[in-house]
């Protein structure tokens, strides 16, 4: 007989990379957990875990087991939820993924908020280069930038966001200024890794209707925003950036913007949901927060 501490404890095991890490999420040793599990094993009369080769698998069985568990736990959840919403408590997990810069400026703050008016929930906030590379499967909420191709998850957009090209004054006054995207393949050009894009493929749209794309030759890279961002500023070259980072040092004059005639795609921010996260009352309270935190765009003027 299987009890839903049972399906607690295979779902840590199964999601975590390793037993030790199981262990840790358990605040249990890893001999416990392996003990616990070789017990329900016993109990079950079933392998769950592959230990052969010297990696830890699931066995057809423990495929079958994980599967269902997820789904009942999730039901399970669901209705605690669900109760808790019509005493006008809104509690659980809330699991929210995003990138590093954006996240830091945006959503913490969102999720201290939220954290203040909602005591109950229980909030974990994981920032990433590419936070869709931390399987969206697994988390309620996925805050994305920029271009989208094909994904299982529902979409809803919160904000929009350009992407600008930009440099420095003191790199213009050394290198000059272009006046088409085709001059971009004589300056130095700074990219950002993130998101698995193509980041010397710079496309835009002229105002005339007409498309360039242009490969610029890429100088210097990062996966960070932030050291991007200083790069240009310190005059090593010219980047192509979302609005959200670069609209306070154009203003201010430490950034000018480039080809203001020609745009590059836009890059809306926008969340990806499961198909049941949207019915929770906690992941909604936190998008309709989040969204209002963003409207409007702080970047486009005082919000």
């Amino acid at each position: 007989m299987l009890s839903t501490d049972d399906l607690k404890f295979l779902a840590a095991v199964t999601q975590a990379p390793s037993l030790a890490a199981a262990a840790r999420s358990l605040n249990v040793t890893p001999p416990a957990v392996s003990q616990r599990l070789r017990a329900l094993e016993a109990r079950l009369g079933v392998s769950l875990l592959d230990r052969s080769a010297g990696r830890i698998t699931l066995t057809d069985e423990g495929e079958l087991l994980t599967e269902w568990s997820a789904r009942i736990l999730a039901e399970i959840e669901e209705v605690s939820e669900r109760l808790c919403e019509r005493k006008g408590v809104v509690a659980g997990h809330l699991r929210i993924a995003g990138p590093t810069g954006f996240g830091r400026r945006h959503i913490a703050p969102a999720v201290m908020d939220f954290s203040r008016r909602h005591p109950d929930v229980r909030i974990g906030l994981e920032l990433s280069d590419n936070p869709i590379r931390l399987k969206p499967s697994a988390w309620d909420i996925v805050i994305h930038i920029g271009e989208l191709h094909s994904q299982p998850f529902q979409k809803l957009t919160l904000a929009p966001n350009d992407r600008l090209l930009c440099a420095s004054p003191d790199y213009l006054a050394r290198r000059g200024t272009p006046h088409a995207p085709a001059d971009l393949t004589r300056h130095a050009c700074l990219t950002l890794r993130e998101n698995d894009e193509d980041v010397t493929l710079w496309r835009f749209s002229g105002p005339d209707g007409s498309h360039e794309t242009v490969r610029i030759d890429e100088g210097v890279s990062c996966n960070d925003g932030d050291v991007v961002r200083d790069w240009a500023l310190a005059g090593f070259g010219i980047v192509l950036r979302s609005e959200w980072d670069m609209a306070d040092d154009l203003r201010a004059g430490r950034l000018v913007r480039l080809l203001p005639q020609w745009r590059a795609p836009d890059a809306p921010v926008v969340a990806l949901l499961g198909p049941r996260h949207m019915r929770a009352a906690r992941t909604r309270r936190f998008l309709e927060l989040l969204r209002q935190s963003l409207t409007p765009p702080p970047w486009r003027g005082q919000g």
